[in-house]
């Protein structure tokens, strides 16, 4: 992970939609959802809800999959950790400051 990967992801999340369609696939864990279970869940337009899903899925925070005609959508719960860590571990390593002569 690097920070212009994990500020992309935490952009993403930054959104309230966008939020909303994330952890509601949090919660549907491994398994996931299809997308007219999100749209219903959310009830939401098909159409926002294909805009704020792609960047969800651009960003690699969601992985879709495709099983005939549905498309079921899947948190990746490594790439949200791994962003996380990296944030975390470097936001609160302190600041290296020189000292003067």
């Amino acid at each position: 992970m690097d920070l212009e990967h994990t500020a992309r992801c935490l952009a993403e999340l930054g959104n309230v939609v966008r939020l909303r369609i994330f952890s509601l696939l949090v919660r549907a864990g491994d398994d996931g959802l299809s997308v007219g279970e999100i749209r219903r869940a959310l009830e939401m337009p098909a159409s926002t809800l294909a805009f704020h899903l792609r960047g969800l899925v651009d960003a690699g925070l969601v992985r879709q999959q495709r099983r005939g005609r549905e498309v079921r959508c899947r948190p990746d719960f490594a790439l949200v950790n791994a962003a996380f860590a990296y944030f975390r571990d470097e936001c609160c390593k302190g600041v290296a400051v020189p000292r003067r002569p």
